[in-house]
């Protein structure tokens, strides 16, 4: 399970492991993760796994399974509805029902996983008969053979272009560039033949056009009767190769060779425009363009320009940038000084699983800094995308090893302490506080050590990391007593923060005012 829902998500095991919900009292939902607030809607995506010890008597997903799942999204995505779900899974639950109360719509998308075949007709039916708003809910096949071809490299993709009228071609500064405009069928017609492996260079996953206004923008115009106009309303798609050739002595139409074809930017405007297309094969797109912009770049000494390239041409837009800004030299610093204090940083996402105690993975130290010497946890937890979009120079500007580490070592200890559920009943609070928790387990362990953060060096960091080892526990109890303080303040008698509905009580720390009471 663990594996899939890495695959499917392109993300850590590590990661992974922390989204599984799997269990007794499960509802069915054995992973589940929300994205980040995208607009007024969030993403969600719910894991169900299967697997068959006999291939020969049923590989198909099961029918009673798929129903099952339908019935937890009715119970779930309904915060009116009393729930009853195991410790994993229902603080997850209770953070998507306090996005819901506070106005923000839910997109998900139900990943069915097994070692077999997908479902049969009686699957199909349903989920037809489910009700649910197509716009909202997907139903998603993945099986071993996506993860096979998930964790295989992939080859450069040679294609040919047909570009329509004139086009531009300009050599300069030792690169060269084509613009031209391309019909959406024959963009479609590329896409749906490479599918993802265009977007190789482009890490951005793609958001189903009901999760992003944009897609849905593009989605719409291609239906109406302005979508002859379409080239003009789109920003376009930009292209990266080895190498390109055409007929220079042919005045337009140029039929363009192209050697390693990547897709840097526009990766969403592709597949909007495929399933449109695919969907809609009755409309007459023979007049309907998008500008396409080709860059030829190769060579080692290109890889700073890639990267800047991809960069600045998705800065409207949130993705992941982690594998991107691994190629900064901030990172790899930070690479080499993690590694002399004996731990391993991993700048970008691998299929090599290491062992926890001494890896860290980038996206964690992001999210421990910003939590805890940045203090900001509650951008931490739920602008996990900007960590290495808008925020990245906030996040890692002024940064050591030594406060990277011990950041994270505080960091996974209060997720340790979050993941306790018998500390549930007497601190209701555990299952969503962890980011602020970590905050002021870090203020206190400086002010312990009566250490400013620019003193943590290399030269402390053994002193510091033991006395953290030695008092953690001590710590947790001070952290959490002040913490409670905070909450007491906020929500005074007669009603006190462990009477308020648990919606509300993990709306509190998306909110930046509980930081008022710890100051």
């Amino acid at each position: 399970m663990c594996l899939s829902v890495a695959s499917y998500l392109d993300i850590e095991m590590e990661e992974a492991f922390g989204l599984i919900t799997e269990g007794r009292n499960d509802a069915g939902v054995d992973a589940i993760y929300a994205g980040d607030i995208n607009d007024n809607d969030f993403s969600v995506v719910i894991f169900q796994g299967k697997y068959s010890f006999n291939l020969d008597v049923d590989s198909n997903f099961q029918a009673n399974s798929i129903q099952r799942v339908i019935g937890s999204i009715g119970a779930i995505f309904d915060p009116n509805k009393p729930i009853e779900m195991n410790e994993d899974l229902m603080p997850k639950v209770q953070d998507i029902r306090s996005l819901i109360a506070d106005g923000y719509i839910p997109n998900i998308r139900c990943v069915f996983t097994n070692n077999g075949l997908k479902w049969n007709n009686e699957g199909d039916n349903h989920i037809l008969n489910s009700g649910f708003p197509e716009n909202q809910v997907k139903f998603v096949y993945f099986n071993h053979k996506n993860i096979v071809d998930a964790l295989q490299s992939k080859k450069g993709i040679n294609e040919t272009l047909q570009l329509s009228g004139k086009s531009i071609h300009e050599d300069f500064n030792f690169k060269r560039v084509l613009i031209g405009k391309i019909n959406v069928v024959d963009l479609a017609n590329l896409f749906e033949k490479h599918e993802d492996n265009l977007l190789d260079q482009n890490i951005r996953k793609y958001l189903e056009t009901n999760t992003n206004r944009v897609n849905a923008e593009i989605k719409n115009t291609l239906l109406s009767d302005k979508r002859e106009n379409f080239y003009f309303y789109n920003n376009g798609i930009t292209m990266i190769c080895s190498k390109f050739s055409y007929n220079g002595l042919q005045s337009d139409n140029w039929i363009v060779k192209v050697d390693d074809l990547q897709i840097i930017n526009g990766g969403q405007s592709c597949k909007t425009i495929l399933y449109t297309v695919k969907d809609n094969p009755d409309i007459d797109y023979s007049n309907v363009y998008v500008l396409v912009r080709l860059y030829e770049l190769s060579g080692e000494r290109m890889n700073p320009l890639i990267t800047d390239i991809t960069i600045t041409t998705n800065s409207q837009n949130q993705f992941d940038l982690r594998n991107l800004w691994a190629k900064d030299d901030l990172q790899k610093r930070l690479e080499i000084a993690v590694t002399e204090l004996g731990y391993y940083y991993k700048r970008k996402k691998d299929n090599i699983i290491s062992s926890r105690e001494t890896t860290i993975l980038s996206s964690v130290a992001a999210e421990a800094i910003y939590s805890i010497w940045k203090k900001k946890p509650y951008q931490a937890k739920f602008k996990k995308n900007e960590l290495f979009g808008s925020f990245y120079s906030d996040v890692f500007n002024d940064i050591n090893a030594a406060q990277l580490i011990i950041a994270v070592l505080i960091y996974r200890f209060c997720d340790t302490q979050r993941k306790k559920s018998t500390l549930y009943d007497i601190y209701p609070h555990i299952p969503y506080s962890n980011y602020f928790m970590a905050m002021i387990m870090g203020n206190l362990l400086l002010a312990d050590l009566k250490l400013t953060l620019d003193k943590l060096t290399h030269s402390e960091f053994e002193k510091v990391k033991t006395y953290f080892e030695t008092n953690k526990d001590n710590l947790f109890v001070r952290t959490n007593n002040m913490l409670l303080n905070a909450l007491n303040q906020l929500y005074p008698e007669p009603n006190s923060y462990d009477k308020i509905d648990k919606r509300r009580l993990s709306a509190t720390f998306r909110r930046g005012d509980l930081m008022e009471y710890l100051s």
